[in-house]
């Protein structure tokens, strides 16, 4: 993909694509999936992708996500016009269209028949004996055990330093136990190289939210300032995100649903951003994210 010409925001676009996707398909076989987080056959196709390409990942397929409201760039320039759409790629080209794939023996039968005439290096994934671990610290994280989630998923950091998950899930149970600092310092410590790792999003999103979240005593004020000016998209903004802090997901999300749905456009739609923050920082997987997500799904498309 030529950079030539592009803008800061472009290039950085195009580095992205580089280190995911291009670079890993010089000797394996990428499954590019372009999706959005709004988008229903999207989520139905994303457990059989993920599924095939680990039982692949042995013969050198890997899965790469591509978020088409994250990147419209790169999903421009593959012409993507409906999602899902999914590519096979091979040395940074497009050598086959596996959207059509729909079942698990249908794209089994595609891979079969792509790995049958490329020269793909076939080699073993990383050792997944920490996976049980990874599994733990989740479950005692979504529990609301902090301190205890640190624990766990600080052994499996030690165990595997460079696994971008067990980073991943002790920073944010640093955030959830409230050591917000200490969260930083592990997320700035990382090697960029590991920092850049797509497991790290719901961390780095985790922390925006922390960042961004007024302090409890300030509530009453932004509900006040919100009475008092029921137009005031800021202040609603505001309260949204001191209503996530305090541990009220329902009324935070609410609250920016009923902004999106007044003006999406507000601050280049930043309540919708907002949002789509809170899910990943939560965790696509969740219940709570589906429901809220089918919400948001219907405000912005009827």
């Amino acid at each position: 993909m030529a950079s030539l010409g592009l803008n800061l925001d472009e290039q950085k676009a195009v580095d992205r694509f580089r280190k995911t996707v291009v670079e890993p398909s010089m000797t394996k076989l990428v499954v590019l999936d372009f999706w959005a987080e709004w988008c229903g056959p999207c989520k139905a196709l994303t457990p059989m992708l993920e599924k095939i390409a680990a039982e692949y990942a042995d013969k050198g397929v890997v899965l790469a996500k591509i978020n088409v409201d994250e990147e419209q760039f790169i999903a421009a320039q593959f012409q993507v016009r409906s999602i899902p759409t999914v590519y096979a790629m091979f040395q940074g080209q497009p050598v086959a269209d596996l959207t059509p794939a729909r079942s698990e023996s249908q794209l089994r039968q595609m891979l079969d028949q792509l790995l049958a005439r490329l020269p793909i290096q076939a080699g073993e994934e990383p050792a997944q004996d920490i996976a049980p671990l990874l599994a733990m610290g989740e479950e005692v994280l979504a529990g609301g055990d902090g301190e205890g989630a640190i624990g766990i998923f600080a052994q499996i950091a030690e165990i595997a330093p460079d696994n971008a998950a067990a980073q991943s899930g002790l920073i944010r149970a640093l955030l959830a136990a409230g050591h917000k600092a200490e969260a930083e310092e592990v997320l700035a410590a990382l090697d960029p190289k590991l920092a850049d790792d797509p497991a790290l999003a719901q961390a780095r999103s985790a922390l925006a939210l922390a960042a961004d979240a007024p302090e409890p005593s300030e509530l009453d004020a932004l509900h006040a300032a919100v009475a008092t000016n029921p137009d005031d998209m800021g202040a609603q903004l505001a309260l949204a995100n001191g209503l996530y802090a305090a541990g009220d997901r329902d009324g935070a999300a609410s609250l920016l649903l009923a902004m999106v749905a007044r003006d999406r456009t507000w601050n280049e739609g930043a309540a919708r951003t907002r949002l789509l923050q809170i899910f990943e920082a939560i965790g696509l997987e969740d219940a709570w994210v589906a429901a809220t997500r089918r919400k948001l799904s219907t405000v912005l498309f009827g």
